[in-house]
């Protein structure tokens, strides 16, 4: 059987073309805004949040800019921020997020400089904005984001990439690098969808009845690592996930780590993937099930641009694994049609 997220995988190539045509001069443009300010929030809820962690970790790479992250209603309740000379970028692929909508409405009040990054032309975060990023997704079904994700982080990493930075020798060459890897990214991400496939759909036959997936990545990687517990397994596959930061393996996965036990690696030779490569080491020792997605065996772009590389093939495990357990993997239970507040 054949779900909506399929067809959604495969209209991810597409919907980066026309993103980055469409939008390319306008973020340009909003580049050299950011520059004006001093502060700059990222702020999402799920998918959202996860582009907005990977996108800040990869820029501080090469950048001092003072850049947080937050989630919709922390940026609310947080009673410390500090809004002068700031700007928000706030992600939502609907552009009607509660959480992050509050957000936005309480730093138009403050004075804050506001951008929203939305997959629709008509939500309210798109009309009262200061200004706004549209990602070409068309329509997206699959609750656990596919094309809106990879089209919003693109236009994060387009973005924060192109601000002035006081970058010189190999800084400046991985901003290059960056940049480029960009405009390559629909013909990489093309090719990945062919190529990773099979091994999906083998992950997904061959972990289907497992009920805990432990997820991990240092720098970029957490945010993806998120991503994957979060809203690819706990509403795509309906299975039960924890996202941990590499450096936190040590601080209690340690204690879990066990034979058997499912953890997803993220690896991109980051600084904190020395802890990734010790973790894996343990666990191979142990006999858990580890599966160990390392970026350069997927393409060589900058290891910055990981997160792109290495959600793919997670897509396809995803889509096999609630494939394999008769489930939808666009289709929810409770998110959208039950309220809890």
């Amino acid at each position: 059987m054949e779900y909506q997220m399929y067809q959604e995988i495969l209209e991810q190539p597409g919907a980066l073309r026309k993103t980055f045509k469409e939008e390319k001069v306008h973020m340009t443009e909003l580049a050299a805004k950011m520059d004006e300010f001093d502060k700059i929030y990222l702020i999402g809820c799920g998918s959202s949040f996860s582009t907005c962690c990977s996108a800040k970790s990869a820029v501080d790479y090469i950048s001092n800019k003072d850049i947080e992250v937050y989630t919709g209603y922390e940026f609310v309740y947080n009673k410390n921020t500090d809004y002068k000379n700031s700007a928000a970028l706030l992600t939502s692929q609907s552009g009607e997020t509660a959480d992050t909508l509050a957000a936005l409405r309480l730093a138009k009040q403050r004075g804050v400089y506001t951008v929203s990054i939305t997959n629709e032309l008509n939500s309210k975060m798109a009309h009262e904005a200061d200004a706004s990023i549209i990602t070409r997704g068309g329509t997206e079904k699959a609750i656990l984001g596919t094309k809106t994700y990879t089209t919003q982080l693109m236009c994060l990493y387009n973005l924060l990439f192109q601000m002035h930075h006081e970058t010189s020798g190999d800084k400046l060459d991985i901003r290059k690098n960056v940049l480029r890897d960009i405009r390559k990214l629909p013909n990489i991400t093309e090719n990945l969808i062919k190529r990773t496939q099979s091994e999906g759909l083998r992950l997904g036959e061959q972990f289907k009845d497992e009920e805990l997936f432990y997820c991990m990545g240092s720098g970029p990687n957490y945010g993806l690592a998120y991503k994957l517990a979060m809203t690819m397994f706990m509403e795509g596959a309906l299975k039960h996930a924890c996202p941990v930061y590499s450096g936190e393996f040590r601080h209690g996965l340690i204690e879990r780590a066990e034979k058997n036990v499912p953890i997803i690696f993220l690896d991109a030779d980051y600084p904190g993937d020395k802890i990734t490569k010790n973790a894996i080491e343990f666990g191979e020792k142990l006999g858990t099930k580890s599966i160990v997605y390392n970026m350069h065996d997927y393409s060589n772009m900058n290891s910055l641009m990981s997160p792109f590389t290495l959600v793919i093939p997670l897509e396809w495990f995803i889509y096999y694994l609630a494939h394999f357990n008769g489930e939808d993997p666009g289709e929810t239970r409770h998110i959208g049609k039950i309220r809890y507040s």
